[in-house]
């Protein structure tokens, strides 16, 4: 009785696990926001395009002028290209880089500017090309 009772408990715990979300990290990595890519296919909202004015391309939308034109878990920056962009926002540079490979990887900026306040916190600038 005891085997099957382990039996019964590892297989509970294996489903479980095999349940659980692999923790992406936010709604907006979820929404693919910020992610590499190489056609606007890719991602994931139908706001979003693949912004090819960086390298590895970034899912995101160009000419935002406010927050709400952005998926959620981004915000809109004016970037130094004199265009706004809906940029992820993020903690440490982690957050920005789930979904991009180490040759594209994008920073989290304090040194931003957002279109709306407040301008605390840091996004995900994605490298130029």
């Amino acid at each position: 009785m005891t085997n099957l009772f382990v039996i019964i408990i590892s297989l509970t715990m294996l489903f479980a696990l095999s349940a659980c979300d692999d923790d992406k990290g936010n709604e907006a990595n979820d929404l693919g926001v910020g992610a590499q890519c190489t056609e606007t296919a890719q991602c994931d909202e139908e706001i979003q395009e693949c912004l090819l004015d960086f390298k590895g391309g970034y899912c995101g939308v160009k000419d935002c002028t406010v927050d709400l034109d952005c998926p959620q878990g981004s915000r809109c920056v004016a970037h130094d290209d004199g265009f706004n962009y809906c940029f992820l926002i993020c903690v440490d540079k982690a957050d920005c880089n789930v979904n991009r490979d180490v040759d594209n990887e994008a920073n989290c900026s304090s040194s931003i500017t957002f279109v709306e306040e407040p301008q605390d916190g840091k996004a995900c600038v994605p490298p130029s090309n």
